[in-house]
């Protein structure tokens, strides 16, 4: 059985102060939720103070980026001992706008996930088409070509900690979220492809959906077979938005 995982991405969004005072009212709502991990990766300023603000919640931290070398001169960049220095258990890696703004590749993205491995964290590594691509027919093409390049360097013995997220790039900030039909699809593949890597592996390995996820959508979603959870974005600025994510209804057990 695979335990849901819902995330928090809040991008470039919230200052520390606006971050304190969503994790008051957040606190509250969640209280009693179970069965579900929670996790929220907010701006690199606003990550100490959410950790303490959320201590004994459950509520687990993550950061959207990191650096894969150790320490250096690499100017504006986070280190993986720097993020689990103060609580980070997850890191966000190959993101699409990571990829897409800001020109990582793959090779940069598997070391990264490597990093974050060896580091003691877990990646969530995100792969998904453009627009152009899936209407070209071209989207079980490039998530294969991403994972095969994104995973070339992790480390086999820890593959079930790994946690996919499948977002297509045309429903990111859009408001249009792929069917539940259709994003189940995405999710066979992928976790076919990891069968392929890892045969019995694969089915431990949990594959969120990060395509514009809002609380009217969340439960046809994450009622299909593999889809493990929601990668979150705007939806999750807002604390009542996000706790409904969470508290969705109809959960099925995989």
């Amino acid at each position: 059985m695979r335990r849901p995982i819902i995330a928090a991405n809040w991008k470039m969004h919230k200052t520390p102060a606006e971050t304190l005072a969503f994790a008051k009212e957040f606190a509250e709502l969640i209280r009693g939720a179970e069965g579900v991990d929670i996790v929220i990766a907010p701006p690199y300023p606003a990550l100490s103070e959410l950790g303490r603000a959320l201590a004994g919640t459950g509520v687990m931290l993550a950061a959207q980026n990191v650096h894969p070398e150790p320490a250096g001169a690499f100017t504006g960049e986070v280190s993986i001992g720097m993020l689990a220095d103060i609580g980070c258990q997850y890191v966000i890696v190959g993101h699409s706008e990571r990829r897409g703004l800001f020109g990582e590749t793959d090779e940069f993205i598997t070391a990264k996930l490597r990093a974050v491995q060896d580091g003691g964290l877990r990646p969530i590594l995100c792969v998904g088409e453009s627009l152009g691509e899936r209407e070209a027919g071209r989207t079980f093409e490039v998530i294969a070509a991403q994972l095969e390049g994104s995973l070339a360097r992790s480390d086999t013995a820890r593959a079930e900690e790994l946690v996919i997220a499948y977002e297509p790039v045309w429903a990111i900030g859009t408001g249009k979220t792929a069917t539940p039909e259709l994003a189940q699809e995405v999710h066979a593949f992928i976790r076919g492809r990891l069968a392929e890597r890892w045969g019995g592996a694969a089915v431990q390995i949990r594959i969120q959906y990060g395509g514009s996820v809002k609380p009217e959508s969340a439960p046809a979603l994450m009622a299909q077979t593999d889809i493990d959870g929601g990668l979150v974005g705007g939806a999750s600025l807002d604390p009542a938005s996000f706790c409904a994510i969470i508290r969705y209804e109809d959960r099925v057990e995989k």
